[in-house]
């Protein structure tokens, strides 16, 4: 998890956003123990509930489960779940308006592959 929260979003919404960071880049593994309500609140000193919040929205969405009185787990499937709903987000968010651009300025199909191809191995 990241060391700081700002001001950008809503604070349960980075802690499930960091949560779901560590999973898609592996520093949380399917089966793997989250850290507790406590130990977060204390790590970033808010409110239990707000941390509870944000983990309850990765049990809502099946990237986590509860065990009752031991803690909450990594779901099975999350790391693929969690990177199909990226690429998707990534693709509406980011290719279909540039795409978008690049035909309103009549580029090429080739011409944008070519660009795509020139930067994407650096």
């Amino acid at each position: 998890m990241k060391s700081v929260l700002d001001e950008s979003k809503p604070i349960f919404q980075q802690i499930f956003d960091m949560i779901a960071d560590d999973i898609v880049d592996g520093e949380l593994l399917e089966g793997e123990q989250i850290p507790s309500t406590t130990e977060i609140s204390k790590f970033y000193q808010v409110n239990r509930a707000t941390v509870q919040k944000g983990l309850s929205m990765l049990v809502e969405a099946g990237y986590a489960y509860k065990q009752r009185g031991v803690g909450m787990f990594v779901a099975d499937g999350a790391k693929a779940q969690l990177l199909t709903k990226r690429k998707e987000e990534f693709y509406l968010q980011y290719v279909k308006p540039t795409l978008s651009e690049a035909k309103r300025l009549q580029m090429s199909k080739e011409e944008f592959i070519q660009l795509i191809e020139e930067d994407y191995d650096d």
